[in-house]
């Protein structure tokens, strides 16, 4: 059973296209137009272990949140394309991960239920094009749109670069944990039957 997906949004300020392939082995081509954005999704791949392919243009001019919020929607439109009806998966993730001075904390759950719970304390700042707040917009696209509850909790630290790098690094090894296909998992992993 295939679990990739192929999703492109079109607005009047994006155009993004990601090919998701969850049983991959971290590779990733990324080209979004903002420097530090390419960075993360190559990191968020290689973390998962999912191979990830992602253009987007736009409107940059106006600064890079439109991008950033858009990618975070079609990513996580590609991950629910990809989990189907989440059979067999191991459902939870969550994953501890030390970056220099930051400590940052996460859960998840492919639970069907959208809900991010994040209490990063994001500077103001710039890095590398991508606007340091708009981690935020990114994981609330992804959540709203792959259906997962989220929970990302700073530990430690204060140096933006780090939290920014080590919440997306965490979100993708809990994540790929849950993601992952169980064995010993009969069909959808609750009790109600569905998620």
């Amino acid at each position: 059973m295939s679990r990739s997906a192929a999703i492109t949004r079109t607005t009047g300020e994006t155009d993004i296209s990601v090919r998701l392939d969850l049983d991959g082995a971290g590779t990733a081509k990324i080209a979004t137009g903002v420097g530090f954005l390419d960075h993360l999704l190559v990191l968020f791949a290689r973390h998962a272990l999912v191979d990830l392919e992602v253009t987007a243009t736009g409107d940059l001019e106006t600064g890079s949140h439109h991008t950033i919020e858009d990618v975070g929607i079609t990513l996580g439109q590609a991950l629910d394309a990809a989990l189907g009806d989440r059979s067999g998966i191991a459902r939870y993730g969550n994953f501890v991960l030390p970056m220099d001075e930051v400590l940052i904390q996460i859960a998840v759950d492919c639970s069907g239920r959208p809900l991010l719970v994040s209490d990063l304390d994001l500077p103001v700042a710039v890095i590398g094009g991508f606007e340091v707040e708009c981690l935020t917009e990114f994981l609330r696209g992804l959540v709203n749109h792959a259906r997962l509850t989220l929970h990302v909790r700073q530990l430690a630290g204060g140096n933006a670069h780090h939290i920014v790098e080590g919440a997306i690094k965490g979100v993708a090894r809990a994540l790929g944990a849950a993601i992952r296909v169980d064995p010993r998992v009969a069909g959808i992993p609750s009790t109600k039957g569905s998620l």
